[in-house]
């Protein structure tokens, strides 16, 4: 029997392995870590330095309100389709194919709201597009 004492050795802890795993968690979680700066961002638009509004015969100004509805020549549309949108625009364009579409859209209209404007305008074989916006000295005072 052997009754000596035995010599107790400390447990050694290797830091070396530990420190690489955290550093590689770290950089897992700094790559796939979502940030909301882009979902806070505000913007107010349209704002511009324009001119008095003129009334051309070749102008089809088609207004577009922030819940997606459509004027064309202060005269409301039924329907939001592409191709609702085209049919109307075709017999608002008494110039024909040299006709102007002027888009005047609220700051906070869907962007989809639009992109049905120029699609319709496209359709119906009007090119020259433009849109509309509000002097700063209107936009400062609201």
């Amino acid at each position: 029997m052997n009754f000596r004492s035995r010599v107790k050795e400390e447990p050694e802890i290797n830091l070396i392995p530990f420190i690489d795993v955290l550093l590689v968690v770290l950089i897992f979680v700094m790559l796939t870590t979502t940030y909301s700066r882009f979902t806070e961002m505000q913007l107010t638009l349209p704002v511009a330095d324009t001119q008095a509004q003129r009334d051309y015969p070749k102008e089809v100004v088609v207004a577009v309100s922030s819940d997606g509805r459509y004027m064309i020549n202060k005269v409301p549309v039924e329907g939001r389709s592409v191709e609702v949108m085209a049919a109307a625009l075709a017999d608002a364009a008494k110039a024909g194919k040299d006709s102007v579409i002027i888009i005047s859209a609220d700051a906070s209209t869907a962007h989809q709201s639009v992109i049905t404007v120029m699609e319709a305008a496209r359709r119906s074989g009007l090119s020259q597009i433009t849109f509309a916006t509000q002097s700063t000295a209107h936009a400062g005072a609201k």
